[in-house]
């Protein structure tokens, strides 16, 4: 792949299967990335140094996976000038991931965090690659590509839902 555009960092280990589905998507639309473990909490200045170089280095957008207090994607946010997309995780001892969803969209006036679903990991590799198609005009065809083929399986569903009436949508 060629020089990452996207940063997949997340707080602990225990992301890494969750943030495999952020890494594929982003494979998928071509776009390189890394993946890097950067606690907020257990390692600040490391934090602080990958936000603050990660522009220079060529990044274009960060996607940041943190659950329980879920700091990380809003210190890297105050830190960078890139965008930063926020995965709250839904941990073995976090409340279904509401705890991680309420801090990571709790963020001061000024220091924005894009937030998507819990657990969406794949959701912010879209999103991801939505903002860098808006300056790589092969990303742009594969999103419109992904929503095309979005929009096609709704239709098909509408069309077999007209064609059977409403008692058989449990056959679907």
């Amino acid at each position: 792949m060629n020089k990452p555009l996207v940063g997949i960092i997340m707080g602990s280990q225990s992301d890494l299967k969750l943030m495999n589905d952020a890494a594929q998507t982003l494979e998928e639309f071509g776009i390189a990335y890394e993946v890097t473990i950067i606690s907020a909490h257990r390692a600040p200045k490391l934090t602080f140094n990958y936000a603050s170089k990660a522009a220079s280095r060529g990044l274009k957008v960060i996607i940041a996976a943190a659950g329980g207090a879920a700091h990380l994607p809003g210190v890297i946010a105050a830190v960078t000038t890139l965008p930063v997309i926020g995965v709250p995780v839904k941990s073995s001892n976090s409340i279904e991931g509401l705890d991680s969803l309420l801090s990571i969209v709790q963020m001061p006036e000024g220091v924005p965090v894009a937030t998507v679903a819990v657990n969406g990991a794949r959701n912010a590799a879209i999103l991801a690659a939505q903002i860098i198609s808006t300056f790589d005009r092969s990303v742009a065809v594969k999103i419109k590509t992904h929503k095309d083929r979005l929009k096609k399986k709704v239709q098909v569903t509408a069309r077999k839902i007209a064609r059977h009436g409403h008692r058989s949508l449990l056959g679907l």
